[in-house]
């Protein structure tokens, strides 16, 4: 008897532009985010998350999507790459509510294994999906300087693939205006990415290069002294 190979559906991504209005302000983008079926990410998810800080921030900071403590509390930054982040930042002299923080994807991406859910990689497809709401938002915020957490990040805001290593700390000034919006591009590591080094040989290493490449866009930025 013939079998037949069903190939599993492939998912709907139509992209996230018909739910995000029009020269809208940051609360009015956060509140239609809630309704966006941009891609699949949205079912198995909790709730979007999406920006915490000020709407008119010169520093915005993007990483890659929502972690499971992100996923739960609908917050950014308030898991254990959080922590890291905010400590970085108060290392720089940067007050961490004075900068807005959001990611690249909206909802948490994950795999489960029992009761814990893991994060797992947005794809490219998911970064398109969503960056309408990214766009939107630097349209909106109208930021001096992007700092870009990580190699997902980075392919939002610059739209190209890079490696971190390559490009991390230097002031780019010919990224592409996302969202309309002239702003210099910082690329630099995610913290998240720090939390593996923990307790191991690098850690101090690690975080003096992420304090000072947070420092550099914060002096771009005019948030601390040294800025143009």
């Amino acid at each position: 008897m013939a079998t037949t190979n069903a190939r599993t559906p492939a998912p709907e991504r139509p992209g996230a532009q018909e739910w995000v209005p029009a020269d809208a302000d940051v609360p009015a983008l956060a509140q239609a985010a809630r309704a966006c079926r941009g891609c699949e990410l949205w079912a198995p998810a909790t709730q979007v998350v999406f920006s915490d800080g000020p709407p008119d921030a010169p520093l915005v900071l993007v990483g890659e999507q929502p972690g499971d403590s992100e996923d739960r509390e609908g917050e950014p930054f308030v898991g254990p790459a959080g922590r890291v982040l905010h400590d970085a930042l108060a290392a720089a002299g940067v007050a961490p509510d004075a900068v807005y923080v959001t990611n690249a994807v909206k909802h948490f991406r994950f795999e489960e294994r029992g009761k814990r859910r893991l994060h797992k990689t947005p794809d490219v497809a998911h970064v398109h999906a969503c960056l309408p709401w990214l766009s939107a938002e630097l349209a909106a915020v109208r930021p001096r300087v992007v700092v870009a957490l990580g190699a997902t990040a980075a392919r939002a805001v610059l739209g190209r693939a890079v490696r971190v290593t390559q490009l991390r700390g230097r002031l780019l000034d010919d990224a592409p205006d996302v969202g309309g919006a002239p702003a210099a591009v910082l690329v630099t590591t995610h913290p998240s990415a720090l939390l593996r080094l923990r307790g191991k040989g690098g850690w101090d290493e690690a975080f003096d290069a992420l304090v000072a490449d947070l420092r550099t866009a914060a002096r771009a930025a005019g948030l601390v002294a040294g800025g143009a």
